[in-house]
């Protein structure tokens, strides 16, 4: 599946548990002025498209749009990568932060092998 921006009303809701279907999403906060982000981009793109992931929801955020999400999420600096299993419901989701890196690459911080190891085990 592609990735697709999601705006700030979108993520509230998400994160409120307004989600009127049981759904996986993950979700890859991001900024402009983040070189690292830029890189981490297609490989990403890449990780979505492939056949194991195929019934998760990839989507991309931009702190500059909401800078407070950082707080509201707890954490900090990006990239950073969630995965949220969304309920049906008002139910809280349940929502897991990919731990940074041992050995952060100096391209693109997380490494595909971090995030798709990450994925097998929070997201499948």
């Amino acid at each position: 599946m592609a990735v697709a921006r999601i705006n700030r009303e979108s993520l509230d809701s998400l994160l409120r548990g307004e989600i009127k279907e049981n759904v996986t999403v993950v979700l890859k906060f991001y900024s402009n002025n983040c070189h690292l982000c830029h890189s981490l981009k297609s490989y990403y793109e890449d990780i979505s498209k492939k056949d194991e992931y195929k019934d998760l929801y990839f989507f991309a955020y931009n702190i500059d749009d909401y800078p407070e999400i950082e707080s509201k999420m707890k954490f900090k600096g990006v990239p950073t990568i969630f995965v949220i299993h969304a309920n049906i419901g008002n139910r809280a989701p349940k929502i897991s932060l990919l731990p940074e890196p041992e050995k952060p690459s100096d391209k693109t911080w997380y490494k595909s092998s971090d995030i798709c190891k990450f994925l097998n085990k929070e997201a499948l």
